[in-house]
């Protein structure tokens, strides 16, 4: 009896750590999976110009759209330029509006932009898939005038 309960523990413990395991994975996949559709957009803007890059970006369910993660765009002063999921904040500029915990974390992506070229940032959003507030890391690369994001919920 003993050995079959220490049996059911082991396999209820090595359960729970696939599990917990298998969440940590997906989470690193979809920050790869970010920085390989950021990547992706850059290569497009050198070969397409930015007039193009902003219309194929703007296109809901277009090639820069694969459901929660999105390239999305700012110029150099943190205006958005492209994003398929909002059209509404399309000529905004969001460089003074926080997130939900204060942090002004578009400033963070300009200025390493401008310094560094490129760079990662953490902060809270609004999920469009789950309609949520969640924390959200988005890699991002200046590729002319233009910053080129993508992001992964966490």
């Amino acid at each position: 009896m003993r050995k079959m309960s220490f049996a059911v523990v082991c396999t209820v413990f090595f359960a729970l750590a696939c599990f917990v395991m298998a969440g940590h994975v997906q989470a690193a996949g979809n920050t790869a999976e970010a920085k390989a559709l950021v990547d992706k957009a850059v290569s497009y803007a050198k070969a397409n110009g930015k007039d193009k890059t902003v219309a194929e970006i703007s296109k809901p369910k277009g090639q820069f759209d694969k459901g929660d993660i999105y390239v999305f765009a700012y110029d150099m002063t943190a205006t958005v330029i492209a994003h398929p999921k909002n059209p509404k904040i399309i000529g905004k500029n969001l460089l003074e509006v926080p997130d939900p915990d204060g942090k002004f974390f578009r400033k963070d992506v300009i200025s390493q932009a401008k310094s560094k070229g490129s760079g990662w940032v953490d902060y809270k959003y609004l999920n469009p898939e789950t309609k949520k507030i969640e924390p959200k890391t988005t890699y991002f690369v200046r590729s002319g005038d233009m910053i080129l994001c993508a992001g992964a919920y966490k």
